[in-house]
């Protein structure tokens, strides 16, 4: 019984995230946008020989809202792999496969919107970091999302404690010492208040994940095209950075501003 709404919950984000990507991944969407901001192209790459800001302005809240759609979906697949029996084996892969479409589309948006196109070898090959990087970023959170999944089957319908229920499940352990705190001094916690709370933290576990994942993939790109922005127009060399597969992309011209 379990298994078709788990399904379709899966795929109603996937759907989302489908059209977001298209919207992301259209130069012509940029190129729109440009003209809206007062800056003249008929093609992305024109500007390439605009100021550094006018790109900026380009992106201007994209990171917060690209966050924000990264914390609907983690915490919507944080409450999918609290599901019995299928939850936890549909959410997880849907969850990686919705993070990875976001994070290509995330990059190849910035790139358009500094005048490059994503589907170059050079910016190809910075894309996949930022998806290997998201990657592995999104393996660290797998553990605590199965602890509570775990921990959500062991309680459920449950009315009383018992001592193997708190030594096997340090999240209910926790969850009462937390529940406890709150509540009245000495007041007993009762065992379906921490089941009732178990859900919350699958939402906090995945909306603070993919949140964290996909505004560091947007910090990263934004990164790495203004100091190569300001590398081509400035007839710089390539920093190290940028060419490393494990490098941060901190040492390149500075990318807050133009240079004299």
């Amino acid at each position: 019984m379990a298994v078709k709404p788990a399904l379709e919950a899966a795929l109603a984000l996937v759907e989302l995230v489908n059209d977001w990507a298209v919207e992301l991944n259209d130069p012509r969407a940029v190129e729109k946008l440009a003209r809206k901001r007062g800056t003249n192209v008929d093609h992305f790459t024109e500007l390439r020989a605009q100021d550094l800001k006018a790109c900026d302005r380009l992106l201007s809240k994209s990171t917060l809202i690209w966050r924000t759609v990264g914390a609907v979906e983690g915490g919507t697949m944080g409450v999918l792999s609290l599901v019995p029996v299928a939850g936890l084996v549909v959410a997880i892969p849907a969850d990686v496969l919705v993070v990875q479409v976001m994070s290509v589309s995330i990059a190849s948006r910035v790139a358009y919107s500094y005048g490059y196109d994503p589907r170059d070898p050079a910016e190809q090959t910075f894309i996949q970091r930022l998806v290997n990087r998201s990657f592995m970023a999104q393996a660290a959170k797998t553990k605590p999302l199965r602890d509570a999944a775990r921990a959500a089957e062991a309680i459920k319908d449950r009315v009383n404690w018992s001592a193997k229920l708190r030594q096997d499940h340090q999240l209910i352990q926790a969850l009462e010492k937390l529940l406890s705190q709150l509540g009245p001094a000495g007041a007993r916690v009762p065992v379906q208040n921490v089941a009732k709370a178990i859900p919350f933290v699958g939402i906090l576990i995945g909306a603070g994940a993919n949140s964290a994942i996909l505004g560091n993939v947007a910090a990263d790109a934004k990164r790495y095209c203004q100091t190569r922005f300001l590398c081509d127009k400035y007839g710089l060399p390539l920093p190290a950075a940028l060419l490393g597969d494990d490098e941060e992309l901190d040492d390149g011209p500075s990318a807050d501003r133009e240079r004299p």
